[in-house]
């Protein structure tokens, strides 16, 4: 089996233990989308369409979570490296621009 582990690039996007936890959490949604899967492919009841949803809904919120780390870890990071105040307005702005058009 090869290994499938994401090399962590240095830049000034996210920090080295940010970009670790993002990429945690996404291994984590999909794996609950790859159980989500499964469930639909062996569902036989009507029944079981409640679990499908519960581990929907779970993915869904968990893939949110990793949204907003994103979003917050870059804050952190953006602002962290402004040269001025005018800076940080500036890039605390594209961040909230960015949050207002995907969230």
């Amino acid at each position: 089996m090869a290994d499938s582990s994401l090399k962590i690039v240095q830049g000034t996007a996210l920090n080295p233990e940010q970009k670790k936890d993002l990429l945690h959490r996404l291994a984590r949604v999909e794996g609950q989308l790859r159980g989500v899967q499964k469930l639909i492919a062996s569902a036989a009841a009507p029944s079981d369409c409640d679990g499908v949803a519960q581990q929907m809904a779970a993915a869904r919120k968990a893939l949110d979570r990793a949204f907003v780390t994103l979003l917050t870890s870059s804050m952190v990071t953006h602002t962290a490296g402004a040269t001025s105040p005018q800076d940080a307005a500036e890039r605390a702005k594209h961040l909230a621009a960015m949050l207002d058009k995907f969230a």
